[in-house]
């Protein structure tokens, strides 16, 4: 884990992503989808550092999906120190942030508190 790479603007997370050779994160300015990023742009004109600070409920670009939805949303709950802190736990532990190509453990979720519960106890 790149620790230093933090959460991205929609929440995924550029410290476990596994193009982070190459990507020096989202906060950066370097991420390879950075131009076309709807949540990137969004929150940097509305100056906000992450999506999960802003006060409007949003499903849009990215945060259609359950993963960056509910990492920011664990984010807004707990703090991002404490989503790293898990991050980082439930990776020493096994958790595969990427499996094949983007998925891993944390997309297999339906439900958006089922995800929040995994990522804080790092176990179903």
């Amino acid at each position: 884990m790149k620790r230093e790479l933090g959460i991205a603007r929609c929440g995924l997370a550029c410290c476990l992503c596994s193009e982070n050779e190459v990507c020096h994160g989202c906060q950066s300015g370097e991420c390879p989808g950075a131009g076309g990023c709807e949540n990137r742009n969004c929150s940097m004109e509305k100056q906000y550092d992450h999506c999960y600070c802003c006060p409007e409920e949003c499903r849009k670009g990215l945060l259609a999906k359950i993963k960056p939805y509910g990492f920011g949303l664990f984010a807004r709950r707990y703090g991002e120190q404490m989503l790293l802190d898990c991050l980082e736990r439930n990776e020493k532990n096994g958790v595969v942030y990427h499996r094949q190509g983007v998925m891993g453990d944390y997309d297999d979720f339906d439900d958006v508190e089922e995800l929040i519960s995994f990522i804080r106890e790092g176990r179903r």
